[in-house]
């Protein structure tokens, strides 16, 4: 029971105890968050590989940390340097307010993190992250190591608002923005050209109101 509730949501895991399989769900408003690292390849170079794993693994284990703190938070995989979760994914509509807040205290962790190993001379990682709000489906596929995952074009549009972020920078689209204005502060950044998804209107969020 363990080890399924920590690969896979509650319910998820309960359906494929009692079933055996899990039936995929669309969700309308999930928020899906992805982030990266900047410059992984050059600070890879830098490092011996069990250095790189352990600093990758502290990383991930602050993000882990702090979406731990948010029960709407789902922790979708890790991809290499990326870090992807989700909030949205029940049939309660809500609003991306964890997530969004999850994404400036990880930058937050990250940049207090940059200052005491830059004082050592170490290598460090900056972040760019991204956020996009709409429909997915979500679900576990294969049979061996299955992973519960989502899927849809708000998933990739979500890597695009990533993409185009800056470093130590949470970066989110306009249907996010829409949704959390009232409980953040943003700066418009105008339309952007985002990778085979044309120009999209994208803010910065700066603070929590």
């Amino acid at each position: 029971d363990e080890l399924l509730l920590n690969i896979l949501p509650a319910p998820i895991a309960e359906e494929l105890k009692a079933n055996g399989k899990a039936q995929p769900k669309q969700f309308r408003d999930a928020t899906v968050f992805f982030s990266d690292f900047v410059n992984f390849t050059r600070i890879s170079e830098q490092l011996r590989p069990e250095d790189l794993v352990k600093l990758l693994d502290e990383c991930f284990q602050a993000f882990d940390r702090i979406i731990g703190q948010y029960p709407d938070i789902e922790k979708i995989k890790t991809i290499g340097d990326a870090y992807m979760c989700a909030s949205g994914l029940n049939d309660r509509k809500g609003i991306p307010t964890s997530v969004v807040k999850a994404g400036l205290e990880m930058q937050e962790w990250l940049a207090e993190q940059a200052e005491r190993r830059r004082q050592i001379g170490l290598p460090f990682f900056e972040a760019r992250i991204g956020l996009h709000t709409g429909p997915v489906v979500a679900g576990v596929v294969g049979v061996r190591k299955f992973a519960y995952d989502v899927w849809g074009d708000t998933v990739n549009t979500a890597s695009r608002v990533e993409s185009e972020s800056a470093p130590g920078r949470v970066n989110v689209s306009e249907t996010t923005y829409r949704l959390i204005q009232y409980q953040f502060n943003c700066e418009y950044r105008g339309k952007v050209q985002a990778k085979n998804k044309g120009f999209l209107d994208m803010y910065y969020v700066i603070s929590e109101k």
